[in-house]
């Protein structure tokens, strides 16, 4: 069996003295491990960091085997993050999140949505609103997606600031008055046709929202909390406000 495809690094821990086991997130294979002999090297541990993109050739006889991986440079993200500690805190809380995918389930669109925001690792006014929305865009690959779109109570478009906790979807500014305190908020940038600079305080909302539903639908019915990269992240977003 052997195939090729691009890759990020998700995890790589040591194997004997000399070898890794490599974890990545592939295009077109999903999360897939191998071993990479060297991966210990002075050569290979900067191209092993989480977060990096590589080309990746998959090897074995059988396909319930781990395999061996040879693997080639492609784009040093985990570099881009070094010099913000909220940056990588993000990078720890992805490349964490991510294995919450069965493991070699394709998922090519997360996959082209995870490349695209760790291109943008040192811009951080573009890529804290590009991590909430990937984190929804797990959500639906976990089959958990939420609805953002229209009203759950009155059906309209318009004016959509708040989610209900227990469904998921939208809820408008009217019908949610009541219910305010026990609504979560929908900030801004996760609205429709509303452009207004994205502040790190709506951000801190997005986290809420999306790790509310992270923990109630993908950790908690497995009596799992939210990881501690995750925490730390909002922790980290609380702390630059």
């Amino acid at each position: 069996m052997e195939w090729s495809d691009e890759g990020i690094v998700v995890a790589a821990r040591p194997h004997g003295e000399t070898a890794a086991v490599v974890e990545l997130l592939t295009r077109h294979h999903g999360r897939h491990s191998g071993l990479v002999h060297g991966g210990r090297s002075r050569a290979m541990r900067p191209i092993l960091q989480v977060g990096n993109h590589v080309t990746a050739t998959w090897r074995a006889r059988t396909t319930d085997q781990l395999g061996m991986f040879r693997l080639e440079a492609g784009t040093a993200y985990s570099a881009s993050a070094f010099a913000d500690p909220l940056a990588l805190a993000a990078l720890a809380a992805m490349t964490d999140l991510v294995r919450l995918l069965p493991e070699r389930d394709p998922h090519a669109n997360l996959f082209e949505i995870t490349h695209f925001v760790l291109g943008y690792l040192d811009d951080r006014d573009v890529w804290p609103a590009l991590y909430v929305r990937w984190e929804l865009a797990l959500l639906d690959e976990l089959g958990f997606g939420l609805d953002l779109t229209s009203c759950a109570a009155t059906g309209t478009h318009d004016n959509l600031i708040y989610v209900s906790p227990k469904s998921g979807r939208a809820v408008s500014e009217e019908a949610g008055a009541p219910y305010a305190d026990r609504l979560l908020r929908l900030p801004p940038f996760l609205r429709r046709g509303d452009h207004r600079k994205t502040e790190l305080s709506d951000v801190r909302d997005g986290l809420l929202l999306s790790g509310h539903f992270l923990a109630a639908r993908a950790f908690r019915p497995d009596g799992r909390d939210l990881p501690e990269p995750r925490v730390r992240l909002l922790q980290r977003f609380e702390k630059v406000l």
